[in-house]
């Protein structure tokens, strides 16, 4: 499908940095809204685009990450993920990113879907790539990063995803989307 190039209706009148971090920077903004009113939004930038790996060996097993999310305020198991500089190739940062947390390299990658995680709210985009011809090493996560991995069979990721097992945006996208390109024999 074609995109459509469409006038921008919003019109900013002043922006406020609320707050920044090394990874995002919230805004207020007043605005005059599409239906002519005054307005206000609150944006967040984010200073990466988000990279998600579904790593995936010949017998279609699959290794994931489990992780205590601190904003959900629980557990969460995802596909590897992780950021990369908006002035950053996001494949170097996928491929930093799989060995980072995971210990796994690949020789083959592709790219399966683009994203954007929360539009209404945030202007953070996503890509997502199945990496193959993998090896193993160690993983060398971030001193913030307390995870799991756990290898299991993909059509045991797809039933998870299914249940309400796999609730991250960036996972359910990559694991369905790539569930379609197997069945159709493209993976």
């Amino acid at each position: 499908m074609e995109k459509v190039k469409e006038v921008n209706p919003w019109i900013t009148k002043n922006v406020n940095t609320v707050y920044e971090n090394p990874w995002i920077v919230l805004s207020h903004r007043e605005v005059i809204t599409p239906g002519g009113t005054d307005g206000i939004y609150g944006k967040v930038h984010f200073k990466n685009t988000a990279i998600g790996i579904l790593p995936l060996d010949k017998d279609y097993n699959t290794w994931i990450v489990g992780q205590y999310r601190y904003t959900l305020d629980e557990y969460s198991w995802e596909i590897p993920e992780g950021g990369g500089p908006l002035n950053e190739e996001p494949l170097a940062a996928a491929i930093r990113e799989l060995k980072e947390e995971t210990g796994i390299s690949a020789e083959k990658w592709t790219p399966v879907i683009e994203l954007t995680t929360s539009n209404s709210v945030t202007d953070e985009r996503a890509i997502c790539y199945v990496a193959q011809d993998l090896s193993f090493g160690e993983a060398e996560p971030e001193e913030t990063e307390e995870l799991k991995i756990k290898k299991i069979p993909f059509h045991d990721l797809v039933d998870m995803t299914l249940n309400g097992d796999i609730t991250d945006a960036m996972s359910v996208a990559t694991i369905l989307k790539v569930k379609i390109l197997i069945d159709q024999g493209k993976l």
